[in-house]
């Protein structure tokens, strides 16, 4: 499955969680309202005397019960806003909210800086922002989640027994599988699974309690009336309605959950290219006499997020496969009687880092793009999702091979904006010094000096740092105060303008830092494609391709001729479009394309991103202008696109 069928699938499993939450909520409502109707009826007929049919109780006390089920709709909604609500700070509330403590981004505990590299080099490799990262340090089995509403506020968390019990590639193999909830919308469906479901389970919990009291009143009341059973009947009541609000959920939970986990252990051995990893981290939970145990939170609200299922649930209501499917679906040899003993005092203290199943053998400097060197252009769309072994690996390297100077900026909360801002600064040396002139004035010299030296180590990179980097100090930047990123965004914008015209790189990566701040800053928040018509979206995808060609060609029959091999991929309807230079347009016109380009549908939008690509690669060669532009309309359309390894 690629990137685009799994976000409709993520989307579909949405519209049934939708209708799911609908009927569930009418049997709720239909329950209290029959509940409170029957009490009524009780005490009409005992104290007051009247006897009435159930048709003629209905239109008498139309009234008391259109307000009952009025009030349990709202109070069913309302539960669901409230959690929806405290969620809504992204994947680190989730975390925290199980005791998680954030690892910091200059950790130098052995065992958190392994948890931490690991975690980087799939972000790399994945090409998304590195997400927050905690653990969760109470928890002594080995389990993990992610969480968020999007790549940029997205949180991963492992069990201290993950931590110490794991080798490294086993802890790959676990951090690749969340991983994959991330890319494929998973993380996104659970956490909304949190706030959707917890709607319905609160009235179960306010049930209980109800029938607790209403049992002891029922007492009382017999010794008084001798029989008058209407309040426990209504206890009884909310009892099964409890019951009805738990069965939706878990089942709601269950129907969501369970294939996606098997298509998450898959997409784990895709990245690594190895099995043994995620299989022996599942070996060893089921060797392990704690196994994936949760006791931090009620283990029950997060299953469905949790790389093993923290529970005990089974049946139609297991959020995970059996573990002992996951396990032969990765190790067709393995038997139940083959689970491994772990002693967990025997905890892995090792301080190593090296993986047995990383080594990449490609030039840095040509992997990420380089001149000359021929390419697929149908690879840059499949690879879109879905990292494989060899963009693990060269994350892995390139992390290693990142000057430290610049690796320490990045990790650090106050070098990281100073690093930020070296990273947009003019390459082409044109305006350079007039953008430091700039900073002068707005930072004072010290900090000015800073940037400079990260500016010149950055251009001795020859540009295979720079995403990567910004990638990586992501976490850094996100621990600066709102007002700090908001002029963060203010300065940057004034950087690239000083000159009069943004050059189309610095425009690029400024496009991919906003879309990543943006999001973190407002987790649930959505970047809304401005209000096109069919034939204005058309136009923006042409507009789109004429900029593709323009920059990435030499002459004006090659720019015609990769035009045209894109405008192919988009359908019979752009064959009429001719190709038109015009570069003093290109910003402006981008700019604009890309946000009417949001509203396009998953066809559309892998359409598009299959004929950009097919314009790129035309002539054989993948330039780092072209990489660099092809990444930043994934970014703001919200595909992670891995690091384009043109030796492919």
């Amino acid at each position: 499955m690629n990137f685009f069928a799994a976000q409709d699938q993520a989307r579909r499993s949405s519209r049934r969680l939708v209708f799911a939450y609908i009927i569930a909520t009418i049997a709720i409502v239909l329950g209290v309202t029959t509940l409170v109707g029957f009490a009524a009826m009780s005490y009409s007929e005992a104290g007051l005397g009247y006897n009435y049919t159930p048709l003629q109780f209905i239109r008498a006390q139309a009234p008391l019960l259109l307000i009952t089920a009025t009030i349990t709709t709202l109070f069913i909604l309302g539960s669901s806003l409230y959690k929806t609500s405290v969620l809504s700070a992204g994947g680190g509330q989730v975390a925290s909210s199980m005791g998680g403590v954030l690892v910091p981004t200059d950790v130098q505990d052995p065992m958190r800086r392994r948890l931490r590299n690991v975690v980087e080099e799939m972000a790399i490799a994945s090409g998304v922002p590195v997400p927050e990262i905690y653990v969760l340090e109470e928890e002594q089995g080995i389990n993990a989640f992610a969480a968020g509403f999007s790549t940029s506020d997205a949180a991963i968390a492992v069990t201290r027994g993950t931590l110490e019990l794991l080798d490294r590639d086993e802890l790959q193999g676990v951090i690749a599988h969340e991983f994959s909830h991330i890319l494929n919308g998973d993380m996104k469906l659970n956490i909304r699974l949190m706030g959707v479901l917890f709607g319905i389970m609160v009235l179960g919990l306010i049930g209980r309690m109800v029938v607790r009291g209403g049992f002891h009143s029922s007492i009382v009341s017999s010794r008084r009336s001798r029989g008058h059973p209407a309040i426990f009947v209504v206890g009884i009541g909310l009892v099964i309605l409890g019951g009805i609000g738990v069965f939706f959920a878990r089942a709601i939970k269950a129907s969501v959950s369970r294939q996606r986990e098997f298509l998450a252990d898959a997409s784990a051995v895709q990245f690594t290219r190895q099995s043994e990893g995620i299989a022996n981290a599942l070996k060893k939970i089921g060797g392990y006499s704690e196994g994936s145990k949760i006791n931090a939170t009620d283990p029950e609200e997060v299953s469905h997020m949790l790389f093993g299922s923290g529970a005990s649930l089974s049946g139609m209501f297991a959020t995970h496969p059996p573990l002992f499917e996951r396990i032969q679906a990765l190790d067709p040899a393995f038997k139940e009687g083959d689970f491994p003993r772990v002693d967990p005092r025997q905890r892995r203290v090792d301080s190593g880092d090296e993986s047995s199943h990383s080594a990449f053998s490609g030039d840095l400097t040509t992997a990420f793009a380089s001149g000359g060197v021929k390419v697929l252009a149908d690879s840059i769309a499949e690879s879109v999702g879905h990292p494989e072994q060899e963009h693990v690996a060269f994350a892995q390297s390139l992390r290693r091979s990142i000057p430290e100077d610049l690796y320490d900026a990045a990790h650090s909360s106050q070098l990281a904006f100073l690093l930020s801002i070296a990273l947009v600064l003019d390459r082409s040396t044109k305006v350079v010094e007039r953008q430091i002139v700039l900073l002068n004035e707005q930072l004072g010299s010290e900090r000015t000096q800073i940037i400079r030296r990260y500016y010149e180590l950055l251009a001795a990179s020859n540009g295979e740092y720079r995403l990567p980097l910004l990638e990586i100090s992501f976490p850094a930047l996100k621990l600066r105060p709102a007002p700090e990123l908001a002029y963060l965004v203010e300065l940057t914008t004034r950087l690239i303008e000083v000159d009069g015209d943004i050059e189309l790189y610095e425009f690029c990566f400024y496009r991919i830092m906003m879309s990543s701040l943006g999001q973190a800053i407002d987790p649930t928040g959505k970047r809304e494609a401005l209000k096109a018509r069919r034939s204005e979206l058309r136009s923006a995808a042409v507009d789109l391709l004429r900029i593709v060609a323009d920059y990435g060609h030499d002459s004006d029959h090659e720019r015609t001729a990769a035009f045209d091999a894109g405008i192919r991929r988009l359908g019979s309807w752009a064959l009429d479009a001719t190709f038109k230079s015009g570069r003093e347009q290109t910003v402006t016109t981008l700019n604009r394309s890309l946000d009417i380009l949001l509203g396009l549908n998953s066809k559309g939008q892998e359409s598009l991103l299959r004929a950009v690509s097919a314009t790129a690669a035309y002539d054989g060669k993948l330039s780092i202008a072209e990489a660099e532009l092809i990444r930043a309309v994934c970014a703001t359309l919200n595909y992670p696109l891995p690091p384009i390894l043109v030796q492919r």
